[in-house]
Formats: C-alpha cells, structure tokens, sequence
C-alpha cells in the first residue's frame, strides 16, 4: 500500500514537515509494511517556500534587508540553481511575527524589505521569483516595496514621501525608474480580497495587524489615493484585482509597480513539487490542518488536495485540530479524524496526530 502525506501545518503548533512526520509514525506503528512519501504543503502563508524548496532541493541564500519597522535583518531566500528560481517569503522581512505584540503599527510597518529581497534576487541572476504574502505586519500597499525598487513618490507640495502610510494622503506623483530589471514574479496567496471597500486590505486584515478602528480608516484612505494616482500613471487599475489586498496590499503593489501575477498559492505550491504526480502514484492520500471549516474551501491546501485526489480517483482522509460540521467541507474527504485538542502545545499535537494515524491505518484491509 503507497500512502501520500500531504499536511499543511497546524497554526501555531507544528510545521507542515513534522505534521507529515508524525502522521508517518503512527501509520507504520500498526502497518509497517506501508509505503509512505510526504509531501509538505502551504497554500501561500509561511511555509511556502519552506515547502517549495524542500521538495526541489534548494539551497538558502542570506540577503540583507530591514523589518516592517526598518531595523537590520538577515533574510534569506530559496534559490534553485538549475532553473535560476528563487522562492521567497515576504515575511521574512515584512512578518508580523518579526515584531511583539506592543509594536504592532500598520501606519509605520513598510514593505521596503520585501523589495530589497526582490532586488537582491534579481542582481543574482533570478530567471523567476515566488512570493509567498502570507503572515505580514504592513498594510501599505506596497508603498516601501516600491521605493526600495527605485520608484519615487511626491506629495500635493513637490517633497519626496518616504514616511507612513498616512503619507499617501497627500500623494500627487509617481515616478518609476529609469531602469527596473525584474524576471516575472508570481505572488502566491490564500485570498482573493481586493485591495479596498468592505472586503479591502484595510477593512478586513488591519485589526489583526494592531490598528484602531480611525487608523483603518486612515489606511483605507491612503491605499485609495494609491490606487488613484497608480491608474493615472501606469494606465492600469488592479485595486479589484482578486489578492490585491493580500498582505496589506503587497498584491497591489507586486501587480503595479512590478508587473507580476498572483495566483492561488495551494496551486503554485502544487505545480513546484508535482503535488498531482504523487497523488497518482499513491493508494491512499492524508492530509491535514489545525483548523477544518469553511475557509478550507477557499484555496487551503487540504480542499486543494481533496479536489486533486478525487480528480485522479484517489479515497483522501483529512487528519485535524478541529473541524467543522459543515456538509459540504466534511464531503470533499472520506474520512475526517480530529485531535479534539484547543491546545497550541506541539507535544501534544504530536502525540495525538500519531493516535489518530493509527487509528485511521487500523480500518484499512
């Protein structure tokens, strides 16, 4: 029997690799006799590129850049030589989980970082770059990304805007580089919000970056005269674009100031390790997450494995923290197994995830 493990990881608890681990052991402990390949997954948060550069053997390049708050970082980036590919995660430079909880402040947080990633992989020679645009702390719209490319923006009296977010406010001109070499980006992410409105960057995801409800209103100000005064120069509109508003808008700012495309991150992670080939090698494919409910459904890596097992005629098991009732969630697999644990502790997790891998390889023939 040829078992494929394709997890992603459980939030705040285990890695997407150890997840697969640890459902691993617990299969071979009652059947040793199974085959078992594992495949990390990530639909466009962290672990993105962990999981892209695991699978193709990449190596880890080291580049300097500056956190959301502008101080001194190391980062680093996958680079897959053969193809020239480099695999990188915005918040290795911009993430939220960079900075405490007190210095949380999407008005100050900049995706200058994230440019100096882009800009280093480019000098080294990127025939193609991947961006993983989950877990920020901006919500800038891709205010700083620009600048560290080269861009310029100018205020209502001439001044270079260079500040907060707020700066946007008063935001007259844009002017590009004379010369910006970038390969063709792809942005992988989890949503499709656009960058303004209801559904907007601002509106939905700065809460959760620390921002007040007047500052959220600032912020949807200042994106609005982003987009305005980006249509005007560029002869482009992407602020409804679907992932314009992923990371604070970066999607925004990756779609206009470098001409790249967002796609579902589950199906960039998918193509990159040939998630469908191992699929069809497989008998039986588990996989798994912290959480099982109805955002499962839009673009999250265990639908997308779901979907694919089916597609090649393939009985799917989904292993989980914990899971929603919902009908047509539980029918994508046939089988759903629960922790039943609210805990973040990852000893506990473990232990479990092998429990109820034991327990879904003893109703197997």
């Amino acid at each position: 029997m040829r078992v494929l493990i394709a997890p992603d990881k459980f939030k705040g608890s285990l890695g997407a690799d150890e997840v697969g681990a640890r459902i691993a052991a617990g299969l071979r402990a009652v059947r040793p006799d199974v085959e078992i390949e594992i495949a990390a997954l990530a639909d466009g948060g962290e672990g993105t590129a962990d999981a892209i550069c695991r699978a193709r053997g990449a190596e880890w390049i080291a580049c300097a850049a500056h956190d959301a708050l502008g101080r001194d970082l190391p980062a680093s980036y996958g680079w897959l030589a053969s193809s020239r590919l480099a695999v990188m995660e915005m918040s290795a430079a911009a993430g939220l989980a960079r900075l405490s909880p007190k210095e949380r402040d999407p008005l100050s947080a900049s995706t200058f970082g994230v440019g100096e990633m882009l800009r280093a992989a480019a000098k080294r020679g990127a025939a193609e770059i991947i961006i993983g645009l989950g877990g920020s702390a901006t919500n800038d719209g891709g205010f700083g990304l620009a600048r560290a490319l080269g861009f310029h923006f100018f205020g209502d009296d001439g001044r270079t805007l260079a500040g907060p977010v707020s700066a946007l406010l008063n935001l007259s001109e844009i002017d590009p580089p004379a010369e910006l070499s970038l390969p063709p980006i792809t942005a992988a992410c989890d949503v499709r919000n656009p960058l303004l409105g209801p559904q907007g960057a601002s509106r939905v995801f700065g809460a959760q970056k620390g921002a007040t409800p007047e500052q959220i209103e600032i912020l949807e100000h200042a994106l609005t005269r982003l987009a305005e005064v980006a249509a005007q120069t560029f002869d482009c509109d992407h602020r409804d674009s679907p992932g314009a508003g992923a990371a604070g808008g970066l999607g925004f700012g990756l779609l206009t100031f470098c001409g790249a495309k967002v796609r579902s991150g589950f199906e960039v992670v998918a193509k990159a390790i040939d998630l469908r080939a191992k699929i069809e090698r497989a008998d039986i494919v588990i996989t798994g997450e912290g959480k099982l409910d109805r955002q499962t459904l839009a673009g999250k890596a265990p639908a997308g494995v779901a979907r694919m097992a089916r597609q090649a005629g393939k009985p799917v098991f989904a292993i989980v923290g914990q899971a929603t009732n919902e009908a047509d969630v539980r029918q994508l697999f046939d089988g759903v197994l629960m922790l039943d644990d609210p805990s973040a502790d990852h000893r506990n997790t473990a232990r479990l995830l092998e429990t109820r891998a034991g327990e879904l390889a003893r109703g197997w023939r």
